[in-house]
């Protein structure tokens, strides 16, 4: 690798790869492209600046602002609406543009160069109804998967990539999916070398979390701050379950495929925390109190939201059959790592994303 391109690369994931591979390669010239549109995302510029990563004011929706960047050798697609609520309303022409026109424009740009595209898709390509009939198994604190199912693809471990396509998946996971089957051709048709990484629920420090994208640290922000917060969904148990992926594990392994364009072109693998890093909404606000020592009040809400599923964890044994990468830190680790930006930046962020701070008093 000498130039690696990263589209939204002042957003929480994108951000951190710059970041952390440009201080892991100094070697390497790191360039961040973004359309600042996130709220909160200003805040990574100096972050950028610091290590020496290049930033460039841009649109992936818009081919001139890729075409005039310079040439080069790797392009790591990180730009996305990522809220799986986004077009419910019926504006989904930024979620539409961004996501398949962005990806596609994305290729032109690696098929121009010759680059290898590192594409982060998400576990919401797996479609949601055959998700929510699966049989589970209730504890105290959260949903299991049971160990017998009728669906293929999945098992107690989670769901892998044998799971069916068939059946709706929210339109976020409906663009992420056509970005994918383009990629496909792409490499197919044109020869555009590429990897794909179904990434469940990424987490950790500079994440401008909220209720439907980045659930932990929302979580965590709103036990810092002292803000309510709610239990959606499934008779407002809070017991529903994602697995959960620090962000630097996300690097380590997006840095191994950097290194071994070869061996991982045309993979499509799941990528997260699995059984073993994963969490209840129960189970982390249990986490969230002791950390911050704070309590919050919590209203359960019965009606379950479209699109959402009661469960999700990510069988990574593909992935894990290919490569020696593993998940390195655990889920309390990334809450933990989480509190600890807050604490650090706590003025910044609020303003931020404009949350109100919390009153003294219970603090």
């Amino acid at each position: 690798m000498t130039r690696v391109l990263i589209t939204g690369g002042a957003g929480f994931v994108g951000s951190n790869l710059a970041v952390s591979l440009a201080g892991r390669h100094p070697d390497w010239e790191i360039v961040a492209l973004d359309n600042l549109y996130r709220r909160g995302s200003r805040l990574n510029l100096p972050r950028l600046e610091g290590v020496g990563v290049e930033f460039v004011e841009g649109d992936v929706r818009e081919p001139a602002d890729l075409a005039r960047l310079g040439e080069i050798s790797a392009l790591i697609e990180c730009s996305a609406e990522p809220s799986v609520m986004s077009g419910v309303d019926g504006d989904t022409g930024y979620l539409v543009h961004t996501n398949l026109t962005g990806a596609y424009n994305c290729l032109e740009l690696a098929r121009r160069d010759g680059a290898f595209l590192v594409f982060l898709s998400t576990s919401r390509v797996y479609p949601v109804a055959p998700q929510v009939e699966l049989r589970l198994d209730e504890t105290a604190t959260r949903f299991e998967l049971a160990a017998e199912q009728e669906v293929p693809g999945v098992s107690p471990a989670g769901i892998s990539e044998r799971f069916p396509l068939e059946g709706a998946r929210t339109l976020y996971g409906a663009t992420k999916l056509a970005a994918e089957l383009l990629i496909e051709e792409y490499r197919a048709a044109l020869g555009v070398p590429a990897a794909i990484d179904r990434c469940g629920v990424i987490a950790g420090p500079w994440q401008m979390g909220k209720v439907d994208q980045g659930v932990f640290t929302h979580w965590m922000l709103a036990h810092h701050f002292g803000n309510p917060l709610k239990y959606i969904g499934y008779g407002g148990s809070g017991k529903q379950v994602r697995d959960l992926l620090h962000v630097e594990d996300l690097v380590d392994l997006v840095e191994r495929q950097l290194l071994d364009p070869t061996a991982w072109d045309g993979r499509t693998v799941n990528v997260g925390g699995g059984r073993e890093c994963s969490l209840s909404l129960l189970e982390t606000t249990e986490i969230c109190r002791r950390l911050t020592g704070n309590e919050v009040p919590i209203e359960p809400v019965e009606e379950t939201r479209a699109g959402d599923v009661p469960i999700y964890l990510s069988d990574c044994t593909k992935l894990f059959g290919l490569d020696e990468w593993r998940p390195r830190r655990g889920a309390e680790r990334v809450l933990a790592d989480i509190h600890e930006w807050i604490v650090a930046d706590e003025d910044r962020i609020a303003q931020a994303l404009n949350i109100a701070a919390a009153a003294e008093e219970g603090r």
